[in-house]
């Protein structure tokens, strides 16, 4: 993925850097903290059969960070207009991790240009007395460990994270300024999430150190009618860990909701 790949829309006084692919139904995806990098492996894991549309956050990816940015509210409101201002509909909106989180601020806000939600290894919600990791207390060798299952994947990580520029380093901390306190929820979400009214699919690794299987349970239970796949052998990034499982799963999800259409 080079810079070339990247187009620029203007959203109010904003410039979003995105990557769009494919043709047929539209895909919003949202990566997380771990910054852009995390879109190539959603790129991959969507294909060409949707249209795919793949932003890169406000603040990230070298951008100015917006003056209008302080949470992860802000970021819901924002891709809304996107969707609004592009006149997209019927958008199958897919979070991961800080993604999710945004996701699910949208959805909470309006669903009225979705047709369905993914949420995937997604922050957002506390569970009472599930143990979890506290990103912003671990070296990267230790984040590189926690996130992925699969040691290769792990050590390519940590050997990216060693060459950390400028520009991760201003996304970590732009990633504190959003998610720091609370770590990584809002305290008023879960009590909203019943006005979620589109079919929902939650897909969590069963070896989620960052944020246990118990988290995707209490997101299906939370949002009404979910659907809840968890992959074995997996971790916090289940479009990268278990690429193949993790399109499946999507692509069996929107099939199922174009047949009963």
């Amino acid at each position: 993925m080079n810079g070339n790949d990247f187009s620029t829309l203007q959203v109010r006084d904003t410039s979003l850097s995105l990557l769009r692919q494919g043709e047929g139904p539209t895909v919003l995806f949202l990566h997380g903290a771990e910054g852009a990098a995390g879109l190539e492996p959603a790129r991959e894991a969507f294909g060409k059969q949707y249209s795919t549309w793949l932003p890169v956050h406000p603040g990230y990816g070298g951008s100015t960070l917006p003056a209008w940015l302080d949470n992860v509210a802000d970021l819901a409101n924002f891709y809304l207009d996107l969707l609004a201002l592009q006149q997209l509909q019927g958008v199958h909106l897919v979070g991961h991790d800080l993604g999710g989180w945004i996701a699910a601020e949208m959805a909470v806000r309006d669903c009225s240009r979705l047709a369905s939600l993914t949420l995937v290894s997604a922050q957002g919600i506390h569970v009472q007395g599930v143990p979890t990791v506290d990103v912003f207390l671990r070296t990267d060798a230790q984040l590189a460990q926690d996130n992925y299952r699969d040691a290769g994947i792990a050590a390519r990580m940590l050997e990216l994270a060693a060459q950390a520029d400028e520009v991760s380093i201003k996304e970590k901390e732009v990633t504190a300024r959003l998610t720091w306190s609370p770590r990584g929820h809002d305290p008023h979400l879960a009590k909203w999430l019943h006005r979620i009214a589109v079919p929902t699919l939650v897909v969590w690794g069963a070896d989620d150190r960052i944020l246990p299987p118990a988290y995707g349970e209490a997101w299906h239970d939370s949002v009404p009618g979910a659907h809840l796949v968890t992959l074995p052998d997996c971790g916090h990034a289940p479009q990268m860990e278990q690429p193949r499982a993790f399109a499946q799963a999507f692509d069996t999800f929107v099939s199922s909701l174009e047949a009963n259409a």
